[in-house]
């Protein structure tokens, strides 16, 4: 079997059309069609049914799938282990979490890594959406859901609370918001229901039942920023409402959410040196930074030392010149 047409086999299955795939493997199109056609009459198997929409596996494709992605990694297991890449500090590693974490906490942290260690790059992709392991899209990735299945290992990497903003302008014009049955009064920004990836988002019913909801985004940054606007009130990660200073907490005792980022990554990429290294970092910064995950306070920590644009700081956050409001009694 050649590999080759192994390799055009995963990048099909992957990308689900065959001209994207073609785009990543830098073939012409015509070239991948022709090297599948090739494939499929060597095994003696249909291995997609081609459609409109791009080409979809067949049972046999699947089965094939398995097999195709443990000789992947077994060949990039043995090529790195033998030119010592997994145990180095060294090349590429990439990063996949939600829009608002992956934007506004993860970002300045991989920074600060690559900073510690100038010979590993990183990639971070802040998504709305799930990112897919299985299609290789990241080599770790931040979720709000514990993976119930898959070759995965998985840990928790830290609570997060979220609370309920608006802006000074907006609630000097709308009427007074004493307890939640104010809610029903005023305009909310939030989830469309149907554009959410994850149960884990569906929280503005049991904070507000029945209130109007004036924009609804798919992108918490979009509902971020038309709170800033004064155009509503949004239940907002305390750490991205913290880097507003427009934005004030409301009924901050009362409505407050808690959630969980886990941090998991593929079996076969755990192992590797720069990811571990990474793995390891993330965890401590997490650990290092409970209170600003929490609302407690509206400075980041860096782990083990300063941040590389900060030498003067202590690495320990500094106490805040407001807090975000999420601070109440644990629970």
């Amino acid at each position: 079997m050649d590999w080759d047409n192994l390799r055009v086999f995963l990048e099909i299955a992957r990308s689900e059309t065959l001209v994207q795939a073609a785009r990543r493997l830098g073939m012409d199109h015509s070239t991948v069609s022709r090297r599948l056609r090739r494939f499929e009459q060597q095994l003696g198997s249909q291995l997609f049914e081609r459609n409109n929409q791009g080409a979809a596996l067949t049972p046999q494709g699947y089965q094939l799938l398995e097999y195709a992605r443990q000789m992947e990694s077994t060949l990039q297991q043995a090529t790195e282990h033998v030119a010592g890449h997994d145990r180095q500090l060294f090349g590429r590693v990439r990063v996949g979490a939600t829009e608002g974490f992956g934007s506004y906490v993860l970002a300045p942290l991989l920074a600060h890594f690559c900073h510690r260690h100038p010979q590993i790059a990183a990639d971070v992709l802040p998504v709305p959406r799930f990112v897919n392991l299985s299609k290789h899209e990241a080599d770790v990735a931040i979720s709000i859901e514990r993976p119930q299945s898959g070759p995965y290992i998985v840990s928790k990497l830290t609570d997060y609370r979220l609370g309920l903003y608006a802006t000074a302008g907006y609630l000097e014009r709308h009427a007074p918001i004493r307890q939640r049955d104010d809610l029903a009064a005023h305009a909310l920004i939030g989830y469309a229901d149907d554009l959410l990836f994850s149960e884990e988002l569906r929280y503005l019913g049991d904070i507000a039942p029945g209130a109007r909801l004036n924009v609804r985004s798919s992108s918490v940054i979009a509902q971020f920023t038309a709170a800033q606007r004064g155009f509503g009130l949004a239940v907002l990660p305390c750490f991205l409402a913290s880097h507003s200073d427009s934005l004030l907490p409301v009924l901050a005792h009362d409505v407050q959410v808690v959630r969980q980022f886990w941090i998991v990554a593929p079996q076969e990429r755990r192992h590797l040196a720069r990811v571990a290294a990474l793995w390891d970092y993330l965890r401590a910064a997490m650990d290092a930074n409970r209170p600003f995950m929490m609302g407690d306070t509206r400075d980041m920590d860096w782990p083990d030392d300063a941040g590389p644009d900060s030498p003067s700081t202590t690495g320990r956050a500094q106490p805040a010149a407001r807090a975000t409001g999420c601070t109440d009694s644990r629970t």
